[in-house]
Parts: structure tokens; sequence; C-alpha cells
């Protein structure tokens, strides 16, 4: 492998996976890879899988990818988009086995929680591309973030609250990690769909 960067050669039309992974396998979507250490665990321990980051910084991914180069994670591809628009554009109707998006930016202050990723047309286009029975798995450290998350998902009707598997520590993020040291309480929800 000499690279794990995915590069759509189409920006409106929904993405083949076979083509992007080179084989037919279980997709799963990390949304906000960070440093990337949740989905090089996931994949490292799951080769049955294909994993897909999705993150906007360029710098963070190049830096994930040259670990994902270096233990050759064959199952790993990375794109550099902002998720709303590659879940509504690029990802097809029912091909996701799960969603992973742990600790995305709460945007604390009132004038710019419109900004927050968890809302009513992200989460219906989440469920437009998951599998029958897919999940989402999310968390985060600000609970005023993840009791809003709540409401949308309930208030959707389209998914079940189902119960949380605890992750190792081997698959925290980063940022889980460092909130975990502070002391910070970790709030997480897992959400299949009906």
């Amino acid at each position: 492998m000499t690279s794990a960067f995915y590069r759509p050669t189409n920006w409106l039309e929904p993405t083949d996976w076979v083509t992007i992974f080179g084989r037919s396998a279980p997709v799963e979507i990390d949304i906000g890879t960070g440093k990337g250490a949740f989905i090089l665990a996931a994949a490292a321990a799951s080769p049955d899988r294909n994993f897909l980051g999705v993150e906007r910084l360029l710098a963070r991914l190049r830096k994930v990818e040259a670990k994902v180069v270096r233990r050759q994670l064959n199952n790993v591809r990375l794109l550099r988009l902002e998720a709303g628009y590659f879940v509504r554009y690029l990802v097809p109707i029912g091909s996701v086995a799960a969603y992973h998006i742990y600790c995305p930016d709460p945007w604390p202050k009132r004038r710019h929680r419109d900004r927050r990723l968890i809302n009513p047309e992200f989460v219906a286009q989440m469920h437009r591309t998951l599998q029958p029975g897919g999940l989402i798995k999310f968390s985060t450290d600000d609970r005023d973030y993840f009791d809003a998350a709540q409401v949308v998902f309930k208030a959707s009707r389209l998914f079940e609250e189902t119960p949380v598997e605890q992750p190792g520590a081997e698959r925290l993020t980063d940022f889980e990690r460092m909130f975990v040291e502070q002391g910070l309480v970790i709030h997480r929800s897992q959400w299949r769909k009906l």
C-alpha cells in the first residue's frame, strides 16, 4: 500500500465501496478521524471490515495515513471532506454498517449551536445510508451536547437506542483519552436503524 487516501473521481455521485477498498466487506465510517487512534485500532482488530476515516484537517489525515501505510492496514481509506456533504452526496443508500462519531466539536456557545454535527438533517442522512439494523455510535464529553443529540435522535423516530458497548482502552480516541485523564465523563449512546 502506497497511499490510504481516497479521492473521488466524481464529487456528486455515490461512492462504490468495492472500487475504493478493492473488495466487498461491511463498511464502517469514522467521522472526525482526528489523530486516528480509533480507526487504527478498529481496523487492526477487524480485518474483515472496511473503515473509512473522514476528516477536514489535512495535517491530521497525513499523520494517520503514515500510520496506516506503516502498519499495512489495507482495510482503511481516508478522505478529506466535510462530513455533512460526504454523507449526503457520496455515501450510497443502505450501504454503511456503522457510523462512529466520537467527541465532535460541541460548539458550546449558544450562537454557534447550529454548527453542531448532530442535527435533524444529518441524522436523516445517516439513516438513509445505513444498512437495515446499522448503528450510530456517538460520544462526547459535553453533557449539553449529549443531551441535545439524544433529543435529535429520539425526535427523528428513525432509530432505537441500544445498550452501549464500552470500548477498551485501545479503542479510545485521543480526545477521549485526554478527557478521561482530566477526570471528565465521556457520555455515550448507540442507535440502531429502525
